[in-house]
């Protein structure tokens, strides 16, 4: 079965280096948090706000370990009024037999605000 992780986190400014850090800090976060090897995950999709255009986050998954063989793809969110600025996303399509309800999806720094009500 396929589940959807989810997670985001938020950057300071945009700058590659933020970029590239940040998204590695959060992917690493949900597949620890879940017990996700690479091997499990088939594909990934990662998303910026609009106002971030300094790097490509999927660069960065692709330099980690065991990861270089995920096919990840990056996209711009929407661009809507309001909405939290400088936020990366990821959505990991994983083979998993874990339960929709028990899955943990991550949620850092300002992203939180966007999910409350599933930070744990």
């Amino acid at each position: 079965m396929i589940r959807g992780v989810r997670g985001a986190i938020t950057i300071p400014e945009d700058k590659a280096e933020y970029v590239w850090d940040e998204t590695v800090r959060l992917v690493k976060e949900v597949a620890q948090r879940n017990n996700i090897a690479p091997e499990d995950i088939a594909s990934v999709t990662i998303s910026t706000t609009p106002d971030i255009h300094s790097a490509f986050p999927a660069k960065s998954v692709r330099t980690m370990e065991g990861w270089q063989y995920v096919p990840i793809m990056c996209m711009h969110e929407m661009d809507v009024p309001g909405a939290l600025p400088l936020c990366i996303r990821v959505l990991l399509h994983v083979n998993t037999e874990t339960a929709q309800k028990d899955i943990l999806h991550v949620y850092l720094e300002d992203a939180v605000k966007l999910r409350p009500d599933l930070v744990k």
